[in-house]
């Protein structure tokens, strides 16, 4: 499987590597608003309304960015994350879109062949350009989505890997050892299984029924049990065996007993309240959830858990930057807001603050010390894989809707569901 592996990240490399040039700027260079007075900026964001620490860092970000650039005034446009898709293609219909757009990976494929995203190459000078993805981590830039574009359209931004949280306290009552947490989902389901009949609490959840329409953890799952939803030439593989066994582990969870039957809000909230044992989900949620586990229990953080005899292998939630200016000044003053929110000490505010990685490798000291698993993790992504076609958001949400809900939740028979819903992915291309 690692030469399957290997082809899906060839097919990735040549346009990442514009990628890389793409982030090496971010930091001081030379783009400027060039209009002779100041600029007002459109940004639609899906963070930014969000009542969290990462709502309020994405707010001190663009405050910072306007304290350093008082000629540009940024204007937040809020969405939620599952409507970022239909938002942008409803303004660029009305001729108003959004300046910079944060846009999840699940939808930039989709994005980048429908809607006019503008090449970063195109807005600033080759040297700009280069210096801006000079200190990216490697690996970031081999694995992002590039949509099969010629020249780069979306900025590496937020990003972060799944892993395990875990109560420690709970732990403890169940006569298990916090510092050795589960390594593989049979672990887990054990240890889940052994919470539940301890303490009463419910055991683990896995959140591969995203509330964001975004199917980095199926990913996640079906990668580490060796294969993949797409393969480097464009087929797809949802209704592989190795997606079958994936979903069937997590199935099992929720049929033995392991797993609650509920959607991802339920279960954050269970594990917030010190009702839940794990929970497996983005590395994005550290800060939320410490701060909910403050004065109740500790928290614990373990790397992804794989399947027995074999490496986990996660991909990674997040977003990218993209910019859909049209105006020449506002483009530049677009690019320059870019450049800003992922410079150096950006990521250093993202990784100690809101729970995301340093995406550049000098930020990395500033993570706090328990995204530890998710650091190790960084250095060997899976590449973010995207359906074919102009539709491949909309496969995504066939997969997670009609497949990884009924399967994990709803006790649906793995391979005929599956079966199903990649006929009707392959019909949407």
């Amino acid at each position: 499987m690692k030469s399957h592996r290997r082809g899906r990240r060839a097919g990735l490399v040549i346009a990442l590597g514009a990628v890389a040039a793409l982030l090496a700027g971010c930091g001081q260079s030379g783009s400027t608003a060039a209009s002779g007075g100041p600029v007002t900026i459109t940004f639609l964001s899906y963070t930014v309304g969000q009542a969290s620490a990462v709502g309020d860092g994405t707010k001190k970000l663009i405050a910072d960015f306007e304290a350093a650039n008082p000629e540009i005034k940024v204007e937040a446009q809020p969405v939620p994350t599952a409507d970022v898709l239909t938002k942008l293609q409803a303004s660029v219909v009305a001729g108003n879109p959004p300046d910079v757009a944060q846009i999840g990976w699940s939808k930039v494929a989709q994005a980048a062949g429908t809607l006019p995203l503008r090449p970063f190459e195109d807005i600033t000078s080759a040297e700009d350009w280069k210096n801006t993805l000079d200190g990216i981590v490697p690996s970031v830039l081999k694995a992002t989505p590039v949509a099969g574009q010629q020249k780069i359209v979306s900025m590496p931004f937020l990003m972060a890997t799944p892993v395990l949280f875990y109560n420690t306290d709970l732990f403890k009552a169940a006569g298990l050892d916090p510092a050795h947490p589960p390594t593989t989902i049979d672990q887990m389901k054990q240890a889940a299984l052994t919470i539940k009949a301890k303490t009463g609490a419910d055991g683990t959840y896995v959140s591969a029924v995203d509330p964001g329409k975004s199917d980095y953890l199926t990913q996640s799952l079906v990668d580490s049990a060796g294969g993949g939803l797409v393969t480097p030439n464009g087929d797809i593989t949802v209704d592989s065996p190795q997606a079958i066994t994936a979903l069937s582990a997590v199935q099992d969870l929720t049929k033995s007993g392991a797993q609650p039957a509920v959607q991802f809000d339920s279960a954050q909230s269970a594990f917030s309240a010190g009702k839940l044992g794990m929970l497996v989900t983005t590395a994005g949620g550290l800060v939320t959830l410490d701060k909910a586990a403050k004065g109740k229990y500790t928290l614990g953080v373990a790397p992804f858990p794989g399947f027995e005899g074999m490496p986990a292998h996660p991909t990674f939630s997040g977003n990218g930057l993209s910019i859909l200016a049209k105006d020449s000044a506002k483009a530049q003053a677009a690019w320059k807001f870019v450049q800003f929110l992922t410079s150096e000490k950006s990521f250093e505010y993202i990784a100690s603050s809101m729970g995301y990685l340093p995406l550049r490798a000098a930020a990395a000291s500033a993570a706090d010390p328990r995204l530890g698993p998710a650091l190790q993790q960084l250095a060997d992504l899976a590449p973010y894989t995207t359906f074919p076609g102009k539709k491949s958001n909309q496969g995504v949400v066939v997969l997670q809707d009609e497949a990884v809900e009924p399967i994990v939740l709803r006790g649906a028979d793995p391979a005929a569901t599956l079966h199903a819903a990649a006929a009707k992915i392959r019909s949407l291309g």
